[in-house]
């Protein structure tokens, strides 16, 4: 009997599947086990037989279906643990069927990733993150196991509070340290407390922007420029502003040092608050460390930080450095408990900090994003010497400069090389082309790319780069000179 003809189910290992239509093997139960989970019939938790087992019920062989199982695993239907098998993720809801037009494989499921944010997973200091949390565990006080205080651990904040001085040149005691869950959850905080309008970079996170909005407050844009943000063009009438000023992002450079005297004086001035997003100010290469604004004014400047970057954002651990006067608001807006992040990895983190585990990894990864950075450059230079590459004296990502009107296609090339890359576009705010600074008009928008180098594994970085460089554009020809005109 085939087992492979249309609508033939079959049981494997008590799972049922519709096995539609004709054609690759491995296609084939992959679209029958996306099918099963969007109709629920295989529920968020479930675990699946082993893959050595479906293959031999179904009489497959062992690899299609252990390929199928990791790629729907990458593709976020399943979840894998070692230990405890393969399961459907955990979702809301059963996925309800969205019907597209079919695309080539390889433009629906990219194989390499350059999209900037994230640090790649396996390089996370497992061995020296375990020593921590058995210490930790071993010398944390009973309280650490009761109902967890919004405040944070004083343990974490005064880790936090010696390190950021340190290393950031950040003016703040303990008491003023509030924990939250990274980056986001501060902006949350202080959107409820603080309210609109805001002003922010007219490059940066839409995200930030979304989440603002959905608190109320809206964002209006500041222009940028080789000197970071046009801080001139803030008014009496904005609440707070939103600045990078370590790293600009996503265009790279710091901001000049009279715009940051700027930016303090018009808080002092008009009561308004600047919000420091300090997201890889840990992260310099060819440049002296460019200490925080907070470090100018404490009690105008709110610094938000986390380990995203330098450790992972599964921790989900972050700070908040606060204007004495904002301390008690932001704790009590966070509840009477801790609900967002572990007493036990707060206490883990800062004997990670007091140990000096956590400064030879931001160096030991240091090393590693100068040297992916390196490597990017020199593959652009020999293979795309038309493209100019800037915002690389630090971070975690960099641009690419292109010519006018090629980034959308640049990115469609990138999709079809398997690579996931975002263009400099999808950062601009959506007020930007319509907003004017000082009486000027902002600089219009640039085409580029956004190129993270931090995310793919070492193996993969090669094949990475190369396909980057199979989608940009063409160095465009010359134009011929036209021959002189016949007496």
């Amino acid at each position: 009997m085939n087992s492979w003809v249309n609508s033939a189910e079959i049981l494997g290992s008590d799972l049922p599947l519709e096995l539609s239509g004709t054609g690759n093997r491995r296609a084939l139960l992959m679209d029958a086990l996306r099918e099963a989970v969007r109709s629920g019939r295989l529920a968020p938790g479930t675990r699946l037989p082993p893959y050595r087992s479906l293959a031999a019920d179904l009489g497959l062989a062992r690899n299609t279906v252990a390929d199928a199982y990791a790629e729907l695993v990458a593709e976020g239907w399943l979840a894998a643990r070692q230990g405890s098998g393969t399961r459907v993720a955990e979702r809301a809801a059963p996925v309800t069927p969205v019907h597209r037009p079919r695309t080539p494989e390889r433009v629906a499921r990219p194989v390499h990733d350059l999209v900037q944010g994230q640090p790649d997973p396996s390089v996370f200091p497992r061995t020296a993150w375990l020593a921590s949390a058995r210490r930790a565990l071993a010398a944390a006080p009973d309280d650490a196991f009761g109902p967890g205080d919004p405040h944070g651990r004083p343990e974490l904040r005064r880790a936090l509070a010696g390190y950021l001085a340190r290393v950031r040149g950040v003016r703040a005691a303990p008491d003023r340290i509030v924990l939250c869950s990274g980056a986001a959850h501060g902006l949350r905080l202080l959107a409820e407390l603080v309210g609109g309008p805001w002003a922010a970079e007219e490059y940066g996170l839409p995200f930030h922007r979304e989440l603002l909005a959905s608190h109320g407050v809206g964002t209006r844009p500041l222009g940028v420029d080789a000197d970071g943000a046009r801080v001139d063009g803030l008014t009496r009438h904005d609440r707070a502003v939103l600045l990078t000023p370590a790293h600009q992002f996503p265009t790279g450079g710091p901001l000049h040092p009279a715009r940051r005297a700027a930016v303090v004086d018009w808080a002092r001035a008009t009561g308004g608050l600047v919000v420091e997003d300090d997201y890889d100010g840990e992260f310099r290469y060819d440049r002296q460390p460019v200490g925080a604004v907070q470090g100018l004014d404490p009690e105008h400047v709110v610094l938000l930080g986390s380990v995203s970057k330098s450790l992972s954002p599964a921790l989900r651990i972050g700070w908040m450095v606060l204007p004495q006067r904002l301390v008690a608001s932001v704790v009590a807006a966070k509840g009477e408990r801790e609900p967002f992040s572990s007493a036990t990895e707060q206490l883990t983190l800062a004997d990670f900090i007091e140990s000096g585990a956590y400064d030879r990894q931001v160096r030991r990864m240091r090393q590693r994003h100068r040297r992916r950075r390196d490597q990017l450059v020199a593959a652009l230079h020999a293979r795309a010497p038309q493209v100019r590459v800037t915002g690389i004296a630090a971070g975690l990502h960099a641009v690419l400069e292109l010519p006018p009107g090629t980034e959308r296609s640049a990115v469609r090339a990138a999709a079809w090389q398997g690579l996931a890359v975002e263009g400099l576009g999808d950062y601009l705010h959506p007020g930007a082309e319509r907003s004017t600074v000082a009486g000027a008009s902002v600089v219009p928008h640039r085409d580029g790319l956004v190129v993270g180098y931090a995310t793919p594994a070492e193996s993969a970085y090669p094949e990475a780069l190369d396909a980057l460089c199979r989608s940009l554009p063409p160095v465009s020809p010359p134009v011929p000179a036209r021959p002189p005109a016949t007496p």
